[in-house]
């Protein structure tokens, strides 16, 4: 017998005796009948049996994790099984991804807007200049002086964010 008196769960659903050295024993125990029933229904006795013989003892019992994990993804999604799973969580993470790109870009904005604008240094022409633009430049760089005065007296104002709707909640 596979476990102690009682036959495996491959022996009970396939109505045979179990031999000391069935494969499927230390796998498929008494108490967890489910666990070989799906494997059957998708895969048989028999394709599981081959594969499992062709393995080494070592690699046999992942190989039944993985065969019970396809099983159930094929019965959750006969067409995709697992290869459906991983396309929708590779999707997820794109996704995920994306909104990650978009907050940090949020946060760079944000920054940018609180940081001081950096003053920059002018040369005013001197008033003794003849030239016959000398008063328009005087007023251009007088303006030009306010307009900058204005820019970093109100870059100390916090402005609000933009607030966004997120598209993927």
């Amino acid at each position: 017998m596979g476990t102690g008196s009682s036959p495996c769960a491959s022996c009970k659903l396939l109505r045979r005796r179990c031999a000391k050295d069935c494969i499927f024993a230390p796998y498929f125990p008494p108490d967890d009948p489910h666990k070989f029933a799906i494997v059957h229904k998708v895969f048989g006795a028999s394709n599981v049996s081959k594969m499992l013989q062709e393995l080494p003892v070592q690699k046999r019992a992942d190989a039944v994790s993985s065969l019970v994990y396809e099983a159930n993804a094929r019965v959750r999604d006969p067409v995709y099984g697992c290869v459906g799973a991983i396309s929708f969580l590779q999707n997820q993470v794109s996704q995920l991804q994306m909104q990650l790109a978009v907050a940090q870009a949020e946060i760079l904005c944000i920054q940018m807007q609180q940081e001081p604008v950096p003053s920059l240094p002018i040369t005013l022409m001197e008033p003794e200049d003849k030239s016959p633009f000398s008063t328009s430049n005087n007023n251009f760089n007088n303006n030009l002086q306010q307009y900058l005065s204005f820019a970093s007296s109100s870059s100390s104002i916090m402005q609000d964010p933009v607030k966004r709707e997120s598209l993927w909640t």
